[in-house]
Formats: structure tokens, sequence, C-alpha cells
């Protein structure tokens, strides 16, 4: 498994994997919100792939000197092999680089099953960032 910046040649396989893997209210939010932080800062999107085949991404955003997961998604085929955690460890190195402050998980209506994801992986529930209105991403 390869990680790295989202590319414009990436779009069509990372929409595709979205569809795949988000409901329709999800994934027309996050969409929305991809797009945001592509225009403001694509480093903090994060592709993963295998043999040139997108198997899983990653958004994050910076607001304020924290860092945010805003939304992670893995092929099922490629779950429980250690996917997430990797995007989910080299967007926190990125934000790290930025000198945030604090690293914080969002948590909406949508992801609220990943959360025990993020808690294997060391985050806290005071770590999430609970958002049950649209969320607006500030670049930072």
């Amino acid at each position: 498994m390869h990680v790295r910046s989202f590319q414009l040649a990436d779009y069509r396989p990372v929409t595709s994997l979205l569809e795949t893997v988000l409901s329709e209210d999800c994934y027309e939010l996050t969409m929305k919100a991809f797009g945001r932080q592509l225009s403001w800062d694509s480093e903090l999107v994060l592709v993963a792939e295998e043999e040139d085949k997108v198997i899983g991404m990653i958004i994050g955003t910076i607001d304020n000197n924290r860092g945010y997961y805003y939304r992670v998604a893995v092929d099922p085929d490629y779950r429980k092999q250690g996917v997430g955690k990797e995007l989910t460890r080299l967007l926190r190195q990125r934000f790290e680089q930025r000198n945030v402050t604090k690293i914080m998980v969002t948590a909406d209506e949508h992801n609220e099953q990943i959360l025990p994801f993020y808690e294997s992986i060391g985050y806290a529930s005071n770590d999430f960032f609970r958002s049950f209105q649209k969320l607006s991403i500030v670049a930072g």
C-alpha cells in the first residue's frame, strides 16, 4: 500500500469510493467539504492505493491551529488491513509539521459508527468534535 497526496487523476476513483461506502446524504455533504478542502489545501487530502487502485482516502482540515480528521473512507475489500490507520497516521504527521496545537475527530451523524476506530488508535471522546449541524470547514 502506498499513501500520497490527492492528485487530479484521483477524482473519479475517489468519488466512486465515496459513493460506494457513504450514504447518499453523507456523500453529498462530503463532496462539498472535499471540494472546499481541495481549493484550500489539497495536501490534507490523502489517498491510499494498492497496485494503482484507490483503496482509501482521508480528508483533513486545519482551523485555528487545530487539525481535524473530517472523513475517512476505505474500500470494503481492504478494511481491517490497516488502511485507515495508515491514512490517519500520515495525516497526523502533516498536522504536526504544521504545528497544530490539537488534533480532533469530526463526529457527525454520518460517522458516529467509526468513532470506535479512532478510539482504537488512541483518541478519546474529548478528542471528538461533535457537529450535528451542517459542517462548514474553514481553512487555516
